[in-house]
């Protein structure tokens, strides 16, 4: 059994258990959100009771549409006015429970629901863990008075905007952008952890997170990638500070952990010539050849000095790749998210996502300025070879615009679907790679306008979907409220996010060809 919505410093919104083909639905205190944010549970081999129809709303099916509550309001009407003579309340339970799912087009559906609503995507997603404000788990409590007092940890200063999964650890990167940042790398056990809003843990231990310790300990880090050789991949950019506060501590380095052994067993200092005056890298893709764990390569995006950075784990060499598709659209540059209106004009390359590995035995590279509307496509048979990359600028490809398209984070699973976040529509989207790139085959499979406002980053393990939204924009350039829940990690399965869109990619398989991909 997993449990769904869970303790959120304000309330506990209802909780589902579900076990085999039963499922029983829990409300142990009225949930400060709206209905239409309440828990949905479809569970069609399941008998649902529930005994008080003010408790239909913790036990909505799948999304909660505006049909259901019409129902709904009618049920309650009725046992206001004492009229139950002519109704069985179990067949109108049982009939809003089919009428929501034929609805939807949905045959049958099995697992934990939660947020749903007229803002959001196929499907419920479950709030895994969520914060008002960041913690971190001192050794004990005087050890955490004494950094406070010392300014060491800011409570308020923390903003979380990468994850990573590997096993039983949830990994959550916090830039040092304030002071008062006490690890920039940690993890959540997802052993001992089950929802609320646990403390996290310096990866791989706090002196390995000193703030200006080159060579020797983590200053900053953005995205990170766990790869299918239990090796963890780690930018640290060395830097304090965000924009004109910006102050270059340690050289941008590449860090590369075991995670069954949890040391550094590669670290490589970029060169100069990889970097620019204006370099800000936030971004790292992973790519295993067919030749194992030897045959990889790390492409990292220069959002402001638009550039993307090569690294051969081979060779231990990297160079800078250029191109014009890397600088950002300058009718792009105006955002809206969640009721803040702010211009982010320069952002260039920024989202990374990577094809498998296609018949030619090479990955496409999908990618795009964050101030942008359009993807960009090259084949890593260009990228892997530092003489190629400088000399083949029509082998990089644009793909049609998708509107409102702002994205940070895209990622490709083994089948070739892709997932972006748009930070505009506080959602991700989807796209199935074996039909060409356009509008008409994207989809949403997630968007609600207070559970994901600003989706910062996305990531695709054992078939769920990770997400983690953050407010960004808010603690950047306003402020956040911190008696709110501002930092939410959320989830749901691929195939229920899909079922039922142009995205669903069952039951064919990934057989790309590296083809020009809007020609299909």
């Amino acid at each position: 059994s997993e449990k769904d919505i869970t303790e959120t410093g304000r309330a506990v919104a209802p909780v589902v258990e579900t076990t085999a083909n039963i499922s029983t639905v829990r409300s142990e205190r009225h949930s400060p959100w709206p209905p239409r944010h309440q828990l949905c549970l479809v569970n069609e081999a399941s008998l649902i009771r529930i005994q008080d129809v003010d408790k239909y709303h913790s036990s909505l099916p799948k999304r909660c549409t505006s049909d259901f509550f019409i129902l709904l309001g009618s049920l309650k009407r009725k046992r206001r006015m004492g009229d139950w003579s002519n109704y069985n309340l179990s067949f109108y339970l049982l009939l809003i429970i089919r009428f929501s799912l034929i609805l939807l087009g949905i045959g049958s559906a099995s697992g934990i629901k939660g947020w749903g609503g007229s803002h959001f995507g196929r499907a419920p997603i479950l709030e895994r863990f969520s914060w008002n404000m960041l913690d971190w788990a001192y050794p004990d409590a005087t050890s955490r008075a004494a950094a406070i007092a010392g300014g060491e940890y800011v409570p308020q200063n923390g903003l979380p905007v990468g994850i990573e999964i590997w096993q039983n650890k949830l990994f959550v990167t916090v830039p040092r952008w304030r002071n008062g940042i006490p690890a920039t790398l940690n993890y959540i056990s997802l052993d001992t952890n089950r929802g609320g809003s646990p403390k996290l843990t310096p990866y791989p231990n706090w002196a390995q997170n000193e703030a200006g310790a080159c060579g020797n300990g983590l200053t900053t880090v953005y995205r990170i990638h766990a790869d299918e050789c239990d090796r963890l991949w780690v930018l640290d950019t060395g830097t304090i500070g965000i924009g004109n506060t910006t102050v270059q501590a340690c050289p941008y380095t590449l860090n590369v952990f075991d995670l069954t052994t949890d040391k550094v067993i590669r670290q490589y200092r970029l060169r100069p010539d990889d970097i620019n005056q204006n370099t800000f890298i936030a971004n790292i893709a992973v790519d295993l050849g067919k030749g194992g764990c030897d045959d990889a390569f790390a492409y990292m995006s220069d959002e402001l000095g638009y550039g993307l950075i090569v690294y051969s784990w081979m060779n231990n060499t990297s160079w800078r790749v250029t191109h014009s598709y890397f600088m950002p659209d300058p009718l792009a540059g105006d955002y809206n998210v969640g009721g803040l209106n702010f211009q982010w004009g320069e952002e260039g390359i920024f989202g990374l996502s990577l094809s498998p590995i296609a018949i030619d035995g090479f990955r496409t590279l999908f990618f795009h300025p964050l101030s942008s509307n359009r993807e960009f496509a090259v084949s890593t048979r260009i990228l892997r070879d530092p003489e190629l990359a400088l000399n083949s600028y029509h082998e990089f490809q644009p793909l049609p615009e998708r509107p409102m398209g702002h994205s940070t984070a895209s990622v490709m699973d083994e089948n070739g679907l892709q997932l972006f976040n748009l930070v505009d529509q506080n959602a991700v989207g989807c796209w199935n790679s074996l039909l060409p790139y356009s509008s008409a085959n994207h989809a949403l499979i997630a968007r609600h306008d207070e559970a994901l406002i600003f989706p910062a980053d996305v990531k695709i393990k054992r078939g769920i979907i990770w997400m983690i939204s953050d407010r960004m924009p808010n603690f950047l350039l306003a402020s956040l409220n911190y008696t709110d829940i501002n930092f939410r990690i959320l989830t749901v399965p691929v195939s229920d996010a899909i079922s039922g869109t142009v995205c669903d990619n069952a039951p064919w398989k990934f057989i790309g060809t590296n083809a020009l991909w809007w020609n299909r």
